[in-house]
């Protein structure tokens, strides 16, 4: 079955939006006065990240009503129409609040088909990088694409972290002659889809972390997937995210013995 591309007035008025909520952020980064609070399971959240989603929720119910929306801060909004908004006002949040201009934030469109707009907005680079289902992958506007870098010697992976790794994937990585960066957050996401580095790699995510990078991966001419490389419309939610060039997949999945 052949799916219908998305909307590019819907990835358009995305795009808009993520810029006008990053502006909102980026007014408060870096300010002596923003006050950080912690959430129950322990996260940090600040009044940048409040003021975004409300500012990006009412666009949205404005905009499309009866759209549903997923949203890190504020909950869920069910959906009339089939279609649902994900949305995280900064991606990133810790490194927002030690002055790291590398938080993002993210919006993504859900359908009948699955993932069809996708948007990372970086407010401290001045870069968005957004893609819809069928109508290719942009930074900046300008056409964008996965590097063409082949195998794992010399391959820049990326991740958020090092304490969400199994210990045996970890340690296959590490040991491996790929390059490993903490570039992460969707910083990292950024990179791939931009052909910056070959693969991002989240064990643990949150739905609103990857679910634009269900999109913008694909529509890059990479693979998006679950740690385990599971696929699917459904993989953004799966827990997990790994994006690579394409080239790449099977041979890290090898390497934690996933494939």
């Amino acid at each position: 079955m052949t799916v219908r591309p998305a909307d590019p007035a819907d990835l358009q008025f995305a795009i808009d939006i993520a810029r006008r909520a990053g502006a909102i952020t980026l007014d408060l980064f870096r300010s002596t006065s923003l006050r950080v609070d912690h959430k129950d399971d322990g996260s940090p959240v600040t009044a940048a990240d409040l003021a975004a989603e409300t500012f990006l929720r009412q666009q949205l119910i404005d905009a499309h009503p009866g759209d549903g929306i997923v949203g890190e801060e504020h909950g869920n909004t069910d959906t009339t129409t089939g279609r649902t908004w994900v949305v995280d006002p900064i991606d990133g949040t810790k490194a927002f609040t030690r002055g790291v201009p590398l938080f993002a934030t993210l919006i993504a469109l859900i359908d009948e088909h699955g993932p069809a707009i996708g948007v990372i907005h970086l407010p401290g680079l001045d870069e968005t990088v957004a893609a819809g289902r069928g109508l290719g992958a942009t930074v900046n506007g300008e056409a964008c694409r996965v590097s063409d870098h082949v195998g794992v010697e010399g391959a820049y992976i990326m991740t958020s972290g090092f304490s969400y790794w199994p210990d045996e994937a970890l340690a296959s990585v590490m040991t491996s002659p790929a390059v490993l960066r903490t570039w992460g957050d969707a910083y990292g996401y950024a990179l791939v889809a931009t052909g910056r580095a070959e693969a991002m790699i989240d064990p643990m995510a949150n739905p609103w972390d990857v679910a634009p990078m269900a999109v913008i991966i694909p529509e890059a001419g990479g693979t998006f997937s679950g740690f385990d490389g599971s696929t699917g419309p459904d993989t953004w939610r799966c827990g997990s995210g790994m994006a690579t060039n394409g080239s790449l997949q099977s041979a890290l999945l090898e390497l934690w013995g996933a494939d």
